[in-house]
């Protein structure tokens, strides 16, 4: 059984590698106490609790490739999505010490930073249990770990935004300013882009809403407007496009949010600000 949650991330382990020989450098030196051939009893645990990403990766880092597969071993006893509480076991095996030791930190940065973004997600999903809204993601993730963050926003009940500006239109306040006009803007996109592609504006009022969609968008994002507005906005023009939510919510506002009717809330914070969830490695 995969410790990913299906589909897992897209060219994850040259991200890992890369942080793996950040750390490791021309040689492990502390390492070098240990004979080459200790194997060791190893297993990493839950010291708080939340929801598990990162299992994958750790399996990679620590798993029996390149060792002899009759000595060493790994088992994960939990996948990533997966509900934890301090105590838990998540993964364990048998392994080289100096491996082990290679790779502890790192497994442990991206289990951590990975199952927080998962935790907080899955707090504001289930703030809004009972309605119709979904938390979807931003583009305000850290360098380099984008498609992870992603991934662990999936294992934390969230959705997905596009992933860059690459597989999404988005046409934000500086973009009608420097075009000109809300229309401009999308009249000109819609001169080179797919077919096969949405155009979605973010609107400040309910005026940009009536012109985002008189110009042809099929969907809108409703920037820092107040409930009330929200509220109105989806009675107006629920109907004719859909209406994502975004600009300062927190775990204390998403849930009236919610109730406003919008389809989707994203949220910055649950990238760019989640807490890590604690986990440590023990031999033995």
């Amino acid at each position: 059984m995969s410790a990913w949650l299906e589909p897992e991330p897209y060219d994850w382990w040259p991200i890992v590698e890369d942080a793996l020989a950040e750390d490791i450098g021309h040689g492990d030196v502390t390492s070098g106490c240990l004979s080459p051939d200790l194997l060791v009893d190893w297993h990493i645990e839950a010291q708080s609790e939340g929801f598990v990403c990162g299992v994958g990766i750790a399996e990679h880092l620590l798993g029996p490739y390149g060792s002899d597969p009759d000595q060493s071993a790994i088992t994960a006893e939990k996948v990533d999505g997966d509900h934890v509480r301090r105590g838990d076991i998540v993964i364990q095996g048998r392994q080289l010490a100096r491996r082990v030791m290679s790779a502890e930190r790192t497994t442990l940065n991206f289990l951590m930073h990975l199952s927080g973004v998962a935790t907080l997600t899955a707090q504001f999903v289930g703030k809004v249990q009972g309605t119709d809204a979904k938390i979807v993601d931003t583009r305000k993730t850290l360098p380099g770990l984008r498609a992870l963050e992603k991934y662990a926003v999936r294992c934390g009940g969230g959705h997905n935004h596009r992933m860059g500006l690459y597989d999404g239109i988005l046409v934000k306040d500086n973009h009608i300013a420097a075009a000109g006009s809300i229309r401009q803007a999308v009249e000109a996109i819609r001169s080179y882009a797919s077919h096969m592609s949405k155009i979605e504006v973010e609107c400040e009022s309910l005026e940009d809403v009536q012109a985002a969609i008189e110009a042809g968008a099929e969907a809108v994002l409703l920037d820092n407007m107040d409930p009330f507005m929200m509220r109105e906005a989806v009675q107006r023009f629920g109907d004719k496009c859909l209406i994502e939510a975004s600009g300062g919510i927190s775990l204390d506002t998403v849930a009236g949010v919610a109730k406003t009717g919008v389809a989707l809330i994203s949220v910055g914070q649950i990238t760019h600000s989640a807490p890590a969830l604690s986990f440590h490695l023990e031999i033995g």
